[in-house]
């Protein structure tokens, strides 16, 4: 798995892994339209990622007259390439830790951890106003493999995360998503939601995020 890393660098393939990781499935039209290349080109990417057993194709649900169209979609393989490989150790760690300590003292010790990682990541962002502070967080958040982006929704800001950076702990443990809610929190002086979460089965993990109330 570690000689396919490279395919999640900006060459077409790795841009075409993007694409399908942050909108879901795609179209040859949508892929031409992001990515400037002739449909053939595309075409030419996709068998060799369908080679490699990173995408397959599907067929839409039809929304007009006419048969539905093919679409392409990624394996459960590549999505392992946004996985972060040492999940296995922190999901034994942490199990070992509630089995040894109870859940208290675990709970305790997330709330220090969320604090932590919320002071490294408050140096990094910038910004005075609310928006700005979202937009760097989530800059910030890309630099260091978390596909992010932001949305505004009347006057709430959305923070949109595309890769779970605790994907194997957090399907066990949902207070995780808390902790990194909490953090949120503390990095943008905000009140943050969690609206939508990929444990749930969403395609991404959405927070709301507002000025404190």
């Amino acid at each position: 798995m570690a000689s396919l890393y490279h395919r999640l660098d900006n060459s077409p393939r790795g841009q075409i892994i993007k694409l399908i990781q942050r909108y879901g499935p795609l179209g040859i039209k949508e892929f031409r339209q992001e990515l400037g290349l002739s449909d053939t080109a595309v075409r030419q990417q996709l068998r060799t990622l369908m080679s490699e057993g990173l995408v397959r194709t599907m067929l839409s649900e039809r929304s007009g007259p006419g048969r539905p169209s093919q679409m392409y979609e990624l394996t459960a393989e590549a999505r392992n390439l946004f996985a972060c490989y040492c999940e296995d150790l922190a999901l034994n760690l942490y199990n070992e830790l509630l089995f040894d300590q109870g859940p208290d003292v675990v709970d305790t010790l997330l709330e220090r951890v969320g604090a932590k990682l919320a002071g490294q990541y408050q140096h990094q962002v910038k910004g005075r106003v609310l928006d700005d502070r979202v937009r760097s967080f989530a800059s910030v958040l890309d630099s260091k493999g978390i596909m992010s982006d932001v949305t505004r929704q009347a006057d709430v800001i959305m923070l949109h995360e595309y890769n779970c950076p605790y994907h194997e702990l957090a399907a066990e443990h949902r207070e995780i998503c808390e902790m990194e809610q909490d953090m949120m929190a503390q990095v943008l002086n905000a009140d943050v939601e969690l609206t939508l979460c990929m444990m749930d089965g969403h395609a991404n993990c959405s927070f709301a995020v507002k000025n404190k109330s």
